[in-house]
């Protein structure tokens, strides 16, 4: 499999720039604060009912750990298993290569449009785009992915697509939007939830009776059986996935799973730790083809798409174990006072700043700014307290920092000014007088600069921490001159 990858990036700025026009909305700072409490709650609540939580998080981890070790093995016998089913396999070594096969699939059947069942990948290959480029519409069918193409939005969480959107913004979405892609909304369309969704029903239904072709994601593929499964809320999954004639299947190659018993615990953790349910209300699960019972050709798409460059990096792999429930961005304070769109890529939140790094590489090669996304955290913890499967977060957060600063490093050709000074503070500290020394000047210039004992905002390289701190005088005798004077002359206080 190739190493490339093509991940779809949404956005050109960098993670500050664009945090700092987020941060002006107070609209989405409310829509995302109440959004994301009211998940967090009711997570914290399930998983509490569980004497064994604690037990079926390390079984999660340690399952995915073991399937990313011999992750060829299992891909291997998944397509075995597919093609004995009776379905096609197909591999995609980048995203370029994964929508010229849904493409001239979708070609081969003769029809000119196709119902989608919500995914991560799709999005993050451009399907979508690149089937609208053939000539081919792609209909979205879960509620808050609908809501993202009616508005020509883009997808801000992983679980809740549309958790910038409040309902009156909805509402207009739906009356102005819904006529030109089909059936229109009612005229008298209220913002409450049930007209919404009844909305969106209706428009939908007709969709859902005529398709020929459905494209899918995949939650889970079992090597052992060639099943592959898909969990959602609403029940579109389970149209698309059983009216039409021909279901394409697009998956990452890191969500295989070596058996059909590994479900029972990541069946468990994933309904818990994304929407705060004790079961998904619809799991679907299917092999290859029945005659005479659901669609009649079934192709599954394997991307790799960055993931094996991933799998290299003993640290980093990790993040290849997500299985996509979005824990990580409810509880991230970061992700909740930016929103997904600062981030500029499909995977927005604490999973998303260290797997698009990785999946696109950090070195400014790919003409992004992901490099900027491993800096996207406080390093709180957070995240890694509420995955299901134990990413380690920040740990990947600060190996990735690492290789940011050293690609920055061997592109540069003159040292930069944190290095000169890095190189500086090394000479200083590693000899005793110099150290004096420079504790003695920077207690005069202190205190030549302290106005009433506080050090306010100065000018030169420092003033972003000066210009949002306030730091207090440094005192007119370091602890290392007092602990001299006062031990040579065997004074000092007891």
């Amino acid at each position: 499999m190739s190493t490339g990858a093509n991940v779809v990036w949404l956005g050109s700025p960098t993670f500050p720039q664009a945090a700092h026009t987020a941060l002006a909305d107070p609209q989405l700072r409310r829509n995302l604060r109440k959004a994301t409490t009211t998940i967090r709650d009711k997570r914290l609540r399930v998983t509490a009912e569980l004497d064994d939580w604690e037990q079926l998080r390390e079984a999660g981890a340690a399952l995915k750990l073991r399937t990313l070790r011999h992750l060829d093995r299992y891909l291997l016998q998944l397509e075995e298993s597919v093609t004995k089913a009776g379905g096609v396999v197909h591999w995609a070594a980048d995203a370029a290569e994964a929508n010229r096969i849904v493409t001239e699939l979708v070609r081969a059947t003769g029809q000119s449009e196709v119902v989608k069942v919500k995914s991560m990948a799709t999005q993050e290959i451009g399907l979508n785009e690149a089937l609208e480029a053939a000539g081919i519409r792609a209909y979205e069918t879960d509620l808050a992915e609908l809501i993202v193409q009616l508005g020509d939005d883009r997808p801000s969480h992983i679980l809740v697509p549309a958790i910038h959107r409040n309902r009156a913004e909805i509402r207009e979405i739906f009356r102005q939007q819904m006529a030109e892609w089909g059936r229109p909304a009612p005229e008298d369309l209220t913002d409450d939830p049930r007209a919404l969704a009844e909305a969106a029903r209706q428009h939908l239904r007709e969709k859902f009776l005529r398709a020929d072709v459905a494209v899918s994601g995949a939650n889970f593929a079992i090597a052992e059986t060639g099943t592959v499964g898909v969990v959602e809320s609403e029940g579109n999954g389970r149209m698309c996935l059983t009216l039409p004639r021909t279901l394409i299947t697009v998956m990452g190659i890191e969500k295989v799973l070596p058996q059909w018993q590994d479900l029972e615990v990541f069946l468990q953790l994933l309904p818990r730790s994304s929407t705060g349910e004790r079961m998904n209300p619809y799991t679907s699960t299917w092999q290859g083809v029945t005659p005479g019972d659901g669609p009649q050709t079934f192709h599954l798409v394997l991307l790799d798409n960055g993931r094996t460059a991933t799998l290299a990096d003993t640290v980093g792999r990790q993040a290849l174990g997500c299985i996509r429930c979005s824990a990580c961005l409810n509880v991230c304070p970061v992700y909740e006072r930016t929103g997904g769109h600062a981030y500029g890529s499909v995977y927005p939140g604490p999973i998303g700043a260290i797997l698009t790094p990785q999946l696109v590489g950090v070195d400014g090669a790919a003409g992004n700014a992901a490099d900027t996304l491993p800096f996207a955290s406080t390093l709180c913890g957070a995240c890694y307290e509420a995955c299901p499967v134990k990413i380690n977060i920040p740990e990947v957060l600060t190996h990735l920092r690492a290789k940011v600063v050293e690609a920055k490093r061997a592109k540069r050709r003159t040292p930069s000014a944190e290095a000169l000074a890095m190189k500086a503070a090394t000479a200083v500290l590693s000899r005793p007088d110099r150290l004096a020394a420079a504790q003695r000047a920077a207690s005069l210039g202190g205190r030549l600069v302290a106005r009433k004992g506080v050090i306010g905002p100065v000018p030169g390289p420092i003033h972003g921490w000066t210009d949002s701190r306030d730091t207090p005088a440094p005192p007119a005798e370091s602890f290392r001159a007092w602990w001299q004077r006062t031990r040579s002359t065997g004074g000092g206080e007891s």
